[in-house]
């Protein structure tokens, strides 16, 4: 299955739930008007846009058909299309890996997929020739540091770990250590995902954070928020309330081939003008895939 397909086939849940609405309104020789915006927004919020996004795109249609002098429903799909793909382009789609060695610390709450998201994301840097550590920093849940070892295990990653309950930033600081010795190329930070209360949480990834600039300072660093696609709005909740604690500079959305909930990745990428830089479509290595926002618009429609 080619990359665009495999995209396609991911988001048929969403395309699904939109197919009928949108093959009505964009069908030749309907005409463009309030009917037509009315409908529109509402498909579009269904696909969890979101209201604020929904609003927004289509305002920027109804100025973008004003423009054009578009009279025509079907004239308007491709102007909805370059709209959409224009909301969801946000900063560098790659992760910035540019010096040696540099540093993703993932974060996100428990049951988003984040220690298999790190786990793929081992394999597809090990695969193209650079040395992966892994940094088992979630110590509070139980067997995350076993399944850690699994995917490091699996792709042919290092990885450093301590017992259960230990000290996240003693973790950190050991994988850092660690990495120095080996020469990684990547250090990959798993976080606990959910901590007593929102202090506690914001002060554990800010003791980590410390560790990593003051061992690191010249070191490339991602703060990758893994957000789980099903939970639509909800995950714009938790994407708003980590990027004010924790600085998130990337979004991974996953298990979006089993929801119909998608256009979440545009609402998020759009509120918060925060970079999504993969999308999960699937159990594989390879569906976790990197974000190609006209590639994702395109199979939508």
């Amino acid at each position: 299955m080619g990359f665009f397909d495999k995209i396609k086939a991911g988001l048929a849940k969403t395309r699904d739930a939109l197919s009928d609405s949108w093959n009505d309104l964009f069908s030749g020789g309907s005409e463009i008007d309030d009917d037509f915006y009315d409908e529109l927004e509402e498909s579009l919020i269904l696909a969890d846009l979101g209201v604020e996004t929904a609003t927004r795109a289509t305002a920027a249609l109804r100025k973008t058909v004003r423009e054009k002098r578009l009279t025509q429903a079907d004239q308007a799909r491709d102007a909805l299309k370059e709209i959409l793909t224009g909301m969801v382009s946000v900063g560098e789609p790659e992760l910035n890996l540019s010096t040696h060695p540099s540093v993703i610390l993932v974060i996100g709450v428990n049951g988003v997929g984040k220690t298999t998201t790190i786990g793929k994301i081992a394999k597809q840097l090990c695969d193209q020739g650079k040395k992966v550590l892994l940094v088992a920093g979630d110590t509070f849940r139980a067997a995350a540091a076993d399944q850690l070892e699994i995917w490091a295990q699996r792709s042919g990653a290092d990885i450093v770990r301590q017992h259960e309950g230990a000290d996240p930033a003693s973790v950190v600081y050991d994988g850092i250590q660690s990495a120095k010795t080996r020469d990684a190329d990547v250090i990959i930070i798993d976080t606990a995902g959910r901590l007593h209360n929102k202090t506690n949480l914001m002060n554990e990834l800010n003791k980590i954070s410390r560790i990593v600039e003051r061992e690191l300072p010249s070191a490339s660093r991602e703060v990758l928020l893994v957000l789980d696609g099903t939970t639509g709005q909800n995950g714009l909740i938790q994407a708003k309330q980590f990027k004010e604690i924790a600085g998130v500079t990337a979004l991974a959305v996953t298990k979006l081939d089993g929801t119909a909930k998608g256009g979440i990745v545009i609402a998020v990428a759009d509120s918060l003008q925060i970079p999504v830089k993969f999308i999960g479509v699937g159990e594989k290595a390879e569906d976790l895939m990197p974000f190609v926002a006209a590639d994702f618009v395109d199979a939508l429609f």
